[in-house]
C-alpha cells in the first residue's frame, strides 16, 4: 500500500479496500489542508510583489527619488518573492520569506515607505505562520473538519 505525503494511504487504495471488504459507503479522498494553505501563501507572495513593485514609481515621484541601486535591489526582492511561489513546499522557504522582509525593513533609512510596506507584510506573514501552526496542531489531534467521518444522511 502506498502512502501520500501526509502518511495516509492513497485514496484509490482506500476506496478499493473498502469496496473489497464489502462496505457500502466509500470515504472521500483525504483533503490536504496544507495544499490549500500553500495556495494562500503563493497568493500573498504575488500580492506583496505587486504592491512593492508598484510602490517604486510612487516613491520616485513623491519622495526624494530613488537611486539605481535602491531600485534594482527592490526589484530583486520582487523577483525573489515571485520565484518563491515555486518553492513553498520546501522547508527553507519560510526562512527565505522572512529574510526578504528583513531586506525590505533595511530600507527604513533610504526608502521609509518601502520599509513600511515590508513591515505590514511581515505582520501578514507572522499571522499566516500562526495559522499554519494552528492547522498543524489540529491535524495532529485529528480535529479538522476534513478528518471527521462523513455524516450519514438521515432517512425519512
Amino acid at each position: 500500500m502506498s502512502e501520500d505525503k501526509t502518511g495516509t494511504p492513497a485514496a484509490a487504495e482506500t476506496a478499493e479496500g473498502a469496496a473489497a471488504e464489502g462496505e457500502g459507503a466509500e470515504w472521500p479522498a483525504p483533503v490536504d489542508p496544507m495544499k490549500g494553505f500553500r495556495g494562500v501563501q503563493a497568493g500573498t507572495l504575488v500580492i506583496e510583489a505587486i504592491v512593492v513593485a508598484l510602490s517604486l514609481p510612487v516613491v520616485a515621484t513623491l519622495g526624494a527619488g530613488i537611486t539605481s541601486f535602491q531600485g534594482w535591489t527592490v526589484m530583486g526582492v520582487v523577483a525573489a518573492l515571485l520565484a518563491l511561489c515555486a518553492f513553498l513546499t520546501k522547508p527553507w522557504a519560510t526562512g527565505v520569506i522572512l529574510g526578504l522582509h528583513a531586506v525590505l525593513l533595511a530600507f527604513v533609512i533610504a526608502l521609509p515607505s518601502i520599509a513600511t510596506i515590508g513591515l505590514i507584510f511581515l505582520g501578514v506573514w507572522l499571522w499566516l505562520l500562526w495559522l499554519r501552526r494552528d492547522v498543524e496542531r489540529r491535524m495532529a489531534r485529528g480535529t479538522l473538519a476534513s478528518q471527521q467521518p462523513p455524516e450519514q444522511e438521515a432517512t425519512q
